[in-house]
């Protein structure tokens, strides 16, 4: 992960003039963050749980992958690697209603940048629920949003079940989402 630099701060307008070159491009408070294209690993890992989403997830709702832009405010914008919107919040537009769920699949690159920053980020935005998916390990750890801050509402290792009931009723077991 890099921060692209310039002279002053970034907007969501600004980022029709990144290159469409493979790298993601993500705005956080005016500053571009630049990420590297994910490895195999980490795009089984989503594919596996958009599946699982997909499954559960109730007709108001849509599960969408990345790159889907989510942009809270014209300083911020936010590709999660799986998101949960409300139906009525999806157009052709980026989405800019706070997110039901942001999912973010770890990356050596992006690693602190998810586990730090991203999750305070969504959690001032809004962003209902935020789990975070460790393909080394393989977990997954999730959280809800309660009165502005992130609680912990479970973590699962390798074979290991967890259940969640939001943003809808879901049962996770890390390792099915790496069955390579």
């Amino acid at each position: 992960m890099s921060v692209m630099p310039r002279d002053h701060e970034w907007t969501v307008a600004d980022l029709a003039q990144t290159p469409d070159d493979g790298l993601r491009y993500e705005l956080v408070d005016g500053v571009l963050l630049v990420s590297p294209a994910p490895t195999n690993r980490h795009q089984i890992a989503v594919g596996e749980l958009h599946l699982l989403l997909r499954a559960a997830c109730p007709p108001t709702a849509r599960v969408m992958l990345a790159p889907t832009d989510y942009q809270p405010t014209d300083r911020r914008s936010l590709q999660p690697d799986l998101l949960v919107a409300r139906r009525a919040d999806v157009g052709d537009d980026p989405i800019s209603a706070p997110l039901l769920l942001a999912v973010e699949v770890l990356s050596p690159s992006t690693r602190s940048v998810d586990l730090l920053l991203k999750h305070g980020v969504y959690a001032e935005s809004g962003v209902a629920s935020y789990w975070v998916v460790d393909p080394a390990v393989p977990s997954v750890r999730a959280w809800r949003l309660v009165d502005g801050e992130y609680v912990d509402v479970g973590a699962a290792e390798g074979e290991q079940v967890l259940r969640l009931d939001e943003p809808f009723p879901v049962r996770v077991v890390p390792q099915d989402l790496l069955d390579l």
